[in-house]
């Protein structure tokens, strides 16, 4: 393992953001050919936020989910990251959009949110739950700053299981993303992270058997397809 990769995670993943904040979209664009454009309005559908909703999106990134729950309800949204780079990225979208009244963004850790119990209507987490130290510390997190009934939501990568798509599906994972990474972001170890990460992470059904755990009784969870 080298030494970039040999630091504890959440040191590792804190750098890997930091790194490739200023080409992340366009990136996230060129690799996932732009589908997590579709999956997210998937999850939107999924979620039918109604008028004055609020929402927490964890590992919010460049903002792309939290601007979206702030368009559909036009409540108050917090975006919450660890990267303040990745935040400053966002921030400059959201004020694009006029958004900047309806977004706040927290520089924090999703493993101890800084919010009240039963604060929000959503809590999301896209393409982060995997770069967490502790992804049930997150879980827990996101139940306890939901309001009963609200809804607890997190759009991730899977692990497909269905032949030839699977053999495909890793050999780009694991060979041509990272030598995308190097060749047009110039970044080899921060996106060979991406594969390496999906590999330790449950997979969905390990997840939806956790959603169905008796102490998440009182939320909605939404079950999504391998993306």
């Amino acid at each position: 393992m080298s030494n970039v990769t040999s630091k504890p995670k959440e040191q590792f993943v804190h750098s890997v953001f930091e790194s490739i904040a200023p080409k992340y979209d366009m990136m996230n664009d060129l690799l996932s050919f732009r589908r997590h454009k579709a999956w997210r309005k998937f999850t939107m559908k999924k979620m039918d936020m109604q008028p004055g909703n609020t929402a927490i999106d964890l590992c919010c990134g460049t903002c792309d989910w939290s601007i979206s729950m702030a368009e559909a309800s036009g409540g108050q949204i917090t975006g919450l990251d660890f990267s303040e780079n990745m935040l400053e990225f966002g921030r400059r979208k959201v004020n694009d959009r006029g958004l900047d009244e309806r977004i706040s963004l927290v520089q924090g850790n999703a493993m101890a949110l800084p919010f009240e119990d039963n604060s929000f209507d959503y809590a999301t987490i896209g393409f982060g739950l995997r770069n967490v130290p502790d992804l049930y510390q997150v879980l827990r997190e996101m139940r306890r700053v939901v309001k009963p009934g609200g809804m607890v939501v997190c759009l991730e990568l899977s692990k497909p299981t269905w032949q030839p798509f699977k053999g495909i599906y890793y050999f780009y994972f694991q060979k041509m993303l990272p030598m995308l990474g190097k060749l047009v972001a110039k970044r080899y170890e921060q996106y060979k992270w991406l594969p390496d990460s999906l590999a330790s992470f449950p997979g969905r059904r390990s997840l939806r058997k956790l959603s169905a755990r008796r102490d998440w009784n009182g939320l909605r969870h939404i079950h999504l397809p391998v993306v």
